[in-house]
């Protein structure tokens, strides 16, 4: 039977129609969604941030004791502003480090790639590679992570500093003489050869030596410290290096790289140049060494950190009269990009400022 023309029309018409309203509503669609608000930043991070505990935290940690340390507060604080957080990350390499795979991928800085032989080495030598069995065995603890800034002076800090169970120090920031404002533990001092103490007499008695390694010479040079080998060249240094270093092979670590390659890449978002050291894709130490806490301690606190540039004669740093206007724009970090990181933190109450430095403009 021949279908008449007009019902041809009518039907033909309705297809249309029906592939027009699919067309129309999808559009639709594709356009509320590329019209719809998210929730977070760019680089991951919840874009609306208080210091409220999430309702789960609250069962969690609710009904502990004023005071009591808050098992695993850290990162899961971290991780209700940041969902792609994933805690397992060991604060220093191991023998095993091989298998930890999001270093393998790059060089130095960010990675351990063509260093896998100088580090088997390293490793045999130092033969421990965790905090000491006390503080490894403590099912919570407090870090804190101190930086180098004038705030620091005249807060009288000390004893408060040195309650926290782990205390890193970065690079050659003294203690001696700096006590009541900068405490007198020292758990670990976090560093790199331009940066290390190059005064034996200033290191502390006890405290473990830690690696951060920015390129392969910094693990050449560490080689020279832990076997004592003097060096015979510092070519390659951007300044004066350490000679030696009066620590046992086993008080001397090398920090994760991966921890580096997360503040930089994913934390902070500074440009990934290809995996390689560029132009302002470097987070500082003080960064680096706060996603570091993240990762192993339970709570993290920081002290000494943020720069005031409205207040270009306050002291740069608390040990020496540097004033704050000698600070260039760096070749290797983004200052700014990584103030809103640290922001992000310490509004979310990820980590507690002590001296209020970072949110010195406001939160």
């Amino acid at each position: 039977m021949r279908m008449k023309p007009n019902c041809k029309f009518l039907l033909g018409l309705c297809s249309m129609l029906a592939l027009g309203f699919l067309y129309y509503s999808s559009g639709r669609l594709t356009l509320r969604g590329w019209g719809h608000k998210s929730l977070y930043d760019k680089q991951g991070f919840l874009l609306k941030l208080d210091g409220k505990l999430p309702l789960e935290l609250i069962y969690k940690y609710g009904n502990l004791s004023k005071g009591a340390c808050k098992p695993g507060f850290a990162a899961a604080k971290m991780t209700a502003i940041y969902p792609k957080f994933t805690k397992p990350a060991p604060m220093f390499l191991d023998p095993n480090f091989k298998q930890f795979s999001k270093i393998g991928d790059y060089f130095p800085p960010f990675g351990i790639k063509s260093q896998e032989k100088i580090l088997d080495i390293l490793l045999l030598a130092t033969k421990s590679y965790g905090l000491g069995e006390e503080l490894d065995n403590l099912s919570c603890k407090r870090c804190i992570i101190i930086g180098n800034g004038g705030i620091l002076s005249n807060k009288s800090l000390g004893q408060r500093i040195d309650e926290f169970d782990v205390v890193a120090r970065l690079n050659e920031a003294p203690v001696k003489g700096f006590e009541k404002d900068v405490g007198s533990k020292t758990t670990m001092r976090i560093t790199y050869p331009e940066g290390a103490i190059q005064k034996t007499e200033r290191y502390e008695s006890q405290s473990l030596f830690v690696l951060s390694a920015f390129k392969a010479l910094d693990l050449r040079w560490l080689q020279h410290m832990v076997f004592s080998q003097s060096l015979r060249s510092t070519e390659g240094f951007w300044k004066s290096v350490a000679k030696h270093v009066p620590r046992e092979p086993g008080d001397m670590r090398i920090l994760n790289p991966y921890f580096i390659q997360e503040a930089s890449f994913k934390l902070i978002g500074l440009p990934h140049n290809n995996g390689q050291m560029g132009r302002g894709n470097i987070p500082t130490l003080g960064a680096v060494a706060i996603t570091m806490a993240l990762h192993n301690c339970d709570e993290v606190a920081v002290a000494g950190f943020g720069y005031n540039m409205s207040t270009p004669h306050a002291p740069l740093h608390y040990y020496e009269k540097i004033r704050m206007s000698a600070i260039k724009e760096s070749w290797t970090h983004n200052i700014s990009k990584e103030k809103e990181f640290l922001l992000k933190l310490v509004k979310a109450g990820v980590i507690q400022d002590l001296t209020g430095g970072i949110c010195s403009a406001g939160c």
